[in-house]
């Protein structure tokens, strides 16, 4: 059997080994999601809503930020969670928990990054609106934000895939610890080094799907979202 063939047969017949490694990749990428979306979306809405000696500086250090060199976020996590480090005594460092927090840090900005633009363009058209409405700060941001709120599944998903593909951090912080810290793209790593390329394959299968549904999503929430405005 052909290593394309071997490759599919894990997939179909679902192997448990691979998809413990797919679900743990699920769970990590989409915890890492929900938290960076606590942080992002806010922060982004309020840089877009208020104005501030040196806010431009931000902006740009937020977009720069957007492509963050995931070994350096890893090391700087591992520095932080290892024993000499100042969060060394939680014990997270090989945990799944270390690898959310790396990918947290790396999604976050994607996703504050887009929110800004996405509500500022928005503040740009009901500016007025919301003025003469004498709504405060605070109702703004909700405001806006339930108004974006289809933009900005499509930021959120672009952080799921972000998170999805990264290998670099969670290496780092995880350890690639085989069924504890192990996700698809650590596994798609080691296991084409050590020349088992049928499990390799078949993680690259699951790993493309996903990212190709996950644009799908993205496609399909912005469509839904120019329909409601139109």
């Amino acid at each position: 059997m052909t290593d394309d063939a071997s490759a599919l047969h894990l997939v179909l017949t679902g192997d448990p080994g691979l998809y413990a490694i797919v679900w743990l990749s699920i769970v990590v990428s989409m915890s890492a999601v929900l938290c960076a979306a606590l942080i992002g979306v806010p922060c982004g809405a309020l840089l877009a809503l208020t104005r501030f000696p040196g806010r431009d500086g931000v902006i740009v250090i937020l977009n720069a930020m957007m492509g963050l060199p995931p070994v350096v976020v890893g090391l700087a996590v591992y520095l932080l969670l290892s024993r000499s480090g100042p969060l060394g005594s939680f014990g997270l460092l090989f945990t799944p928990q270390a690898m959310v927090i790396a990918q947290t840090i790396l999604v976050a900005p994607i996703i504050a990054a887009l929110t800004r633009q996405t509500v500022e363009d928005l503040w740009a058209e009901y500016r007025e609106e919301l003025a003469a409405m004498d709504i405060g700060p605070l109702a703004r941001v909700a405001t806006l934000v339930w108004d974006a709120r289809f933009s900005l599944v499509t930021a959120l998903l672009a952080g799921f895939g972000r998170a999805a593909a990264e290998v670099g951090a969670i290496i780092i912080v995880g350890g690639n610890i085989d069924g504890f810290t192990r996700t698809m793209t650590t596994a798609i790593a080691l296991e084409t080094s050590k020349g088992d390329l049928p499990l390799a394959i078949g993680l690259g299968l699951v790993l493309i799907t996903i990212v190709v549904a996950v644009n799908a999503l993205a496609w399909g929430a912005r469509r839904a979202g120019e329909r409601y405005a139109g």
